[in-house]
């Protein structure tokens, strides 16, 4: 699926929950951690055609960030800066695991390609995940499901008062709230 759709279930995810802005946006990165490893495209777009081609996305996407490992991993580094500690690594696993699990649902390739997920790499290959009727990239349900969370981030920002730009501008956030504020006042059905 998309990076927007995997941080929006992040989202939704540390919006279940009294977290702080700062936990919040750690369960919200854990839900697109997983494809830290598909930056290695870069790489691989500038070797491409060189004698030293590194074909770092095609051989290690869904491979070094889609595991138990890495999942592991990423809640050993989200923990030391949460208050609310052991709430936090819950929610960091169930975020990264949502991630793995919208994967296996809508990340075939347009080729065709299904992307399996080797959970217990490095260690075994003993585990490797799959289904058969995993959607394509651009099929419907997936645009759906990306027009409905963001649906549902505009409602939890409208009720709670924050949204995801959060992370990264308190008055961007401020007034984004305020927008969907005026535009929907509270005595309107929602």
């Amino acid at each position: 699926m998309s990076p927007v759709t995997h941080f929006l279930v992040g989202w939704m995810v540390a919006s279940a929950a009294e977290l702080n802005r700062r936990e919040r946006a750690l369960v919200a990165i854990a839900g697109i951690a997983p494809d830290a490893d598909g930056l290695g495209i870069v790489v691989e777009f500038c070797t491409r055609g060189t004698q030293h081609e590194l074909n770092w996305w095609s051989d290690y996407h869904h491979v070094l960030g889609h595991n138990l490992t890495f999942a592991l991993f990423i809640t050993a580094l989200a923990v030391p800066f949460a208050q609310h500690r052991w709430k936090v690594a819950a929610l960091v696993l169930l975020s990264f695991h949502l991630h793995l699990f919208c994967d296996l649902v809508g990340a075939r390739g347009p080729d065709g390609h299904i992307w399996d997920i080797p959970y217990l790499w490095p260690g075994s290959k003993a585990l490797t995940l799959a289904w058969s009727g995993q959607w394509k990239l651009n099929a419907w349900p997936n645009f759906v499901l990306t027009a409905g969370l963001i649906a549902m981030t505009l409602r939890l920002a409208w009720r709670r008062g924050y949204s995801p730009l959060e992370m990264v501008s308190s008055r961007a956030d401020a007034a984004v709230v305020a927008t969907l504020r005026r535009r929907f006042p509270a005595g309107e059905k929602k």
